[in-house]
């Protein structure tokens, strides 16, 4: 049964979360688990079946991207890491490998939690020598994933981001933002500010199994509106487009209609990216749903991780004109690199289809 968060309203710990189940140290659940820094203890409960908090404290959460990157960011924090939304498809798959978990069925259900994040993440802001460059939040993992709604982490690197006069930007799938609305309200009045919703159908049954942890597509839609309605700008990422499962002319023309409907401030899309971790994940799940594709998917990737360059630029042609069909034309989507006031317009190109864009590269 998917998580659907239809009414967007906060999430709410069940009264059988009580009833926790914690293994003090090293977590138990994987044998290759190595001791995780800071471990302070590893919680199963039954509010969130199948999933395992591995609750750390860090000692610092704002991370340098390397340079020589080509991310338009220099800095990301993450309060999470693997991801409960259990994405088939998602990039950062390998990143749990890092520590000694598996990038399949380990990213969905061990999730690393830096319990102390906003209060490392106040201190490092007050260094002197720190300069005040825009911070990306939604680089690796979703920082409103389920863990959120027990752990609450976000208002407090909100609230810790906005006073120290650093801007910011987030991408979420999660409804659970919601909740932060009006936090989010104030915090443009004191610094620039960019929000991202991650939508790339709107096929519900389809969603129900790509991407199984994840509010329904009706549920985000919802999510735009109600963040315009807030005067907040929202553009939207509508990544990945699967070939062959939704870059018909008719998902491409259900999803941009209703972005259009829904209020989205733009719109940036791309086609599916299989990096290692991710394809051999991706393609294990193809095989079981649609073992037809397997073959064309083989051929059209080949040995690299993206689609080939003819099928790239036959997609942005169809992606460009159901945008100008929407009304989309001219404006941002979503790419961490527009951070800005609720009443400043975006500026600057609009990344072409088929070239790597942030989120397509995980950054803890």
């Amino acid at each position: 049964m998917r998580w659907d968060a239809q009414a967007l309203s906060p999430t709410r710990r069940p009264a059988s979360e009580s009833v926790d189940s914690i293994a003090p140290g090293p977590a138990p659940a994987m044998d290759a688990l190595l001791p995780l820094a800071g471990l302070v203890r590893s919680v199963s409960t039954p509010g969130f079946s199948g999933v395992t908090f591995h609750e750390v404290t860090a000692k610092s959460v704002l991370n340098k991207v390397p340079s020589g990157s080509n991310m338009p960011f220099e800095w990301t924090v993450n309060p999470y890491r693997g991801c409960s939304h259990a994405c088939v498809y998602c990039f950062a798959r390998k990143t749990h490998t890092y520590l000694e978990f598996d990038a399949g069925r380990d990213f969905d259900s061990q999730v690393v939690v830096k319990i102390n994040a906003a209060e490392v993440l106040r201190k490092e802001l007050a260094k002197p020598s720190w300069e005040r460059h825009q911070v990306a939040l939604g680089t690796n993992t979703d920082p409103y994933q389920r863990a959120e709604g027990r752990y609450a982490l976000m208002p407090g690197i909100i609230r810790a981001l906005a006073d120290s006069g650093t801007p910011f930007s987030i991408l979420t799938k999660g409804t659970l933002l919601a909740r932060d609305i009006p936090l989010l309200k104030h915090a443009a009045t004191q610094v620039p500010v960019d929000l991202g919703i991650s939508l790339a159908m709107t096929n519900e049954d389809l969603a129900e199994i790509v991407e199984p942890g994840t509010p329904s597509p009706r549920a985000r839609l919802k999510l735009i509106a109600r963040l315009r309605e807030a005067g907040l700008g929202c553009g939207v990422m509508a990544m990945p487009i699967l070939p062959w499962l939704t870059d018909s002319d008719e998902a491409l023309e259900s999803l941009f209609s209703e972005l259009a409907n829904a209020g989205a401030t733009g719109v940036t899309a791309g086609a599916l990216y299989l990096k290692p971790g991710t394809r051999e994940w991706y393609m294990k799940w193809l095989a079981a749903h649609h073992p037809e594709l397997v073959g064309r998917y083989r051929r059209l990737y080949g040995q690299g991780s993206y689609a080939s360059k003819e099928y790239r630029s036959w997609l942005s042609a169809r992606i460009n004109h159901f945008k100008a069909k929407h009304g989309f034309t001219g404006t941002q989507g979503f790419s961490h690199r527009n951070a800005r006031s609720a009443t400043t317009p975006a500026s600057g190109p609009e990344p072409a289809v088929g070239t790597p864009l942030p989120g397509q590269e995980p950054l803890f």
